[in-house]
């Protein structure tokens, strides 16, 4: 019942942004540099959307050695003696001038760009593209149409945030967030005095998602953000999110009334419509 009667009173929406508001279905677009091998040989042991884009148009993978997943950051691993690094320039290397400018001009166009380099050296640039999903502009408005704050909050650099939040009509951006700090952008909203939604569907958005007053996860999201949320989507897009958080608000004023004032006794009772007091 609390979940319900937090529901009413939401008025903040946190949004992951990949496989959220994007599909979180990557595609590899377009390689700079002799990195291609290298980078697909360490991502290999990666489950993220952006490891299986660059490795599924590699036919077979070199062999690896001390392998790493640092989460926010990168990969690493060691190819044929060489410490091979993939993710953030700040992990792998520092960009040439010419790199540097190639990545810009990508990001400012909504891709993500993944660095790779061998011992500390950045050599090329890997880029990769998600889509947004077709209801997810749609979504935003009638969030917003109820008076509801949409967040969106992404490990995404800034450049890459705002195409995306421009695209969907979100003006508040939280950039730049390892996996570690989801939850910590929800409790500071929460110190703020907002009451939260979190929508998430990855196994790093489950801290932020038990975290919230309603955690809200996608029906094809991981077993995590699963257990983690409140509700779960059998859509999954962000539709569905709009519509959740209005029809359980209905449903707890219909039961309110139901029963002379006094809240249902149970989660089932308050959505089922001929149910007791």
């Amino acid at each position: 019942m609390a979940v319900l009667e937090s529901t009413r009173r939401i008025d903040t929406v946190v949004l992951d942004k990949t496989g959220t508001v994007t599909t979180g279905q990557m595609a590899l677009e377009r390689v700079v540099g002799p990195v291609l091998e290298i980078a697909a040989a360490v991502e290999a042991g990666s489950e993220h959307p952006i490891a299986k884009a660059i490795c599924a148009v590699v036919a077979t993978a070199l062999p690896v050695t001390d392998f790493e997943n640092v989460p926010g950051h990168g990969v690493r691993g060691y190819v044929d003696g060489q410490l091979v690094s993939v993710g953030k320039a700040s992990f792998v290397g520092e960009l040439s001038a010419e790199l540097s400018s190639i990545k810009q001009a990508e990001e400012s166009r909504g891709k993500t760009v993944v660095v790779a380099g061998r011992d500390g050296a950045a050599e090329g640039l890997l880029i990769v593209a998600d889509q947004i999903k077709p209801t997810s502009a749609e979504a935003i408005e009638h969030l917003t149409a109820m008076g509801l704050r949409p967040v969106l909050l992404t490990g995404d650099n800034a450049a890459v945030a705002s195409a995306v939040a421009d695209t969907v009509g979100i003006h508040d951006v939280h950039a730049d967030v390892l996996p570690e700090d989801k939850v910590d952008v929800v409790r500071s909203l929460q110190g703020g005095g907002a009451v939260v939604a979190m929508v998430g569907d990855g196994v790093n958005d489950a801290p932020a998602l038990a975290q919230a007053d309603l955690g809200i996860a996608m029906g094809t999201g991981t077993d995590a953000a699963i257990a983690a949320s409140d509700i779960t989507l059998v859509r999954a897009d962000l539709l569905g999110v709009a519509e959740a958080i209005d029809l359980a608000g209905r449903r707890f004023a219909r039961s309110r009334r139901t029963c002379g004032g006094r809240s249902p006794t149970t989660w089932w009772q308050s959505l089922w419509p001929h149910s007791g007091c």
